[in-house]
């Protein structure tokens, strides 16, 4: 990677979440100057387990405060913007589907509108959507295609597709601001601590911690992509469209296709934590359980950003999940849970 994020002014909303932490630490390696939004000081996060909050500037706000990131782009005179905060949970969003909707549609919309209205440094702002917007299809017409019709049901997967519509009004020809859109398959790696989500959940039960409570059956199947290369996408992507701006507006996929069952990941998780017979209890409970509000199969492939940018994963689930293992072995050993 060239030189292009040394001394760049970049802010990062979501910063304190597990994508948003790696993202701002691979910045900072590459001579970044980093500011991030926070809404709360959790500091049982990635963020400050790395000691990163020293290394940056961050704002405490809403993420609906359009006169805030206003002041942040405009008095910092930020280059690129990555949108990563998100009300990410599938199960609060139909718990809950106002708290998804604020936070996701209006969190976008209110940031945009503050680069609407204070364009002259930016060169470029990325929008983490997901692979939940395109909602479900067949299994003999995934992967998703970047073209594929939005049919979101759920209110996340509602929620992301609406935020992507809004991105796209604004890179067009209109406001011309320099957008483009992601959508990532599951995202895994060292520093995720939303133990919802199955990888943490996994690594936490296999080494001892907790006691693994399965929520479906674990047919459910999806690809999984390393945070390390999503990182190295970002910064990969936010360089190639500050130097060609024609692709304002564009959407960009990105995953293996390689997709594996729940079910399959926890047994990969659990056997190189050498946990056999937590496992097999674990197999015996999700017998027969069902869930709802979640997408049965989802893959995606790297061509378009291949073909971009040239990018292409380079960690396999195997090799990632026992970096990350790595990880969460040291991490749990050192915290009360």
């Amino acid at each position: 990677m060239s030189d292009y994020w040394r001394n760049k002014k970049v802010l990062i909303t979501g910063i304190n979440g597990f994508v948003g932490g790696n993202l701002a630490k691979s910045l900072i390696e590459h001579g970044a100057e980093v500011f991030g939004l926070v809404r709360n000081e959790n500091k049982g996060t990635f963020l400050y387990h790395e000691k990163l909050d020293a290394k940056i500037r961050l704002f405490s706000g809403d993420l609906c405060d359009k006169e805030l990131f206003g002041r942040i782009i405009s008095e910092e005179q930020i280059n690129s913007i990555f949108h990563l905060a998100a009300q990410v949970e599938v199960g609060v969003g139909m718990s809950n589907p106002f708290l998804t909707f604020e936070t996701n549609v209006r969190g976008t919309y209110s940031l945009l509108e503050a680069c609407r209205l204070f364009p002259s440094t930016l060169e470029s702002i990325v929008i983490a959507s997901s692979d939940k917007a395109y909602g479900s299809y067949p299994v003999e017409r995934m992967p998703y295609k970047e073209d594929y019709p939005l049919l979101p049901q759920y209110p996340y997967d509602t929620s992301k597709a609406c935020g992507d519509l809004i991105a796209q009004s604004y890179a067009n020809d209109v406001y011309n601001l320099p957008i483009i859109v992601t959508r990532f398959c599951n995202i895994y790696g060292p520093g995720q601590l939303n133990f919802s989500a199955v990888v943490p959940d996994g690594f936490r039960s296999a080494l001892g911690y907790s006691k693994f409570i399965p929520r479906s059956d674990g047919s459910m199947t999806r690809d999984f992509l390393h945070v390390d290369d999503v990182s190295d996408l970002y910064l990969t992507m936010g360089e190639g469209l500050a130097k060609n701006p024609t692709i304002a507006g564009e959407i960009f996929n990105a995953g293996p296709n390689e997709p594996v069952s729940v079910k399959d990941v926890l047994k990969l998780i659990f056997s190189l934590a050498n946990n056999q017979k937590d496992f097999d209890e674990i197999s015996k409970l999700m017998e027969n359980k069902k869930t709802t509000g979640e997408i049965d199969y989802q893959s995606m492939d790297f061509d378009k950003v291949h073909k971009h940018f040239g990018w292409a994963p380079k960690i396999g689930l195997e090799d990632g999940l026992k970096i990350t293992l790595d990880w969460f072995a040291d991490y749990l050993s050192k915290q009360k849970v």
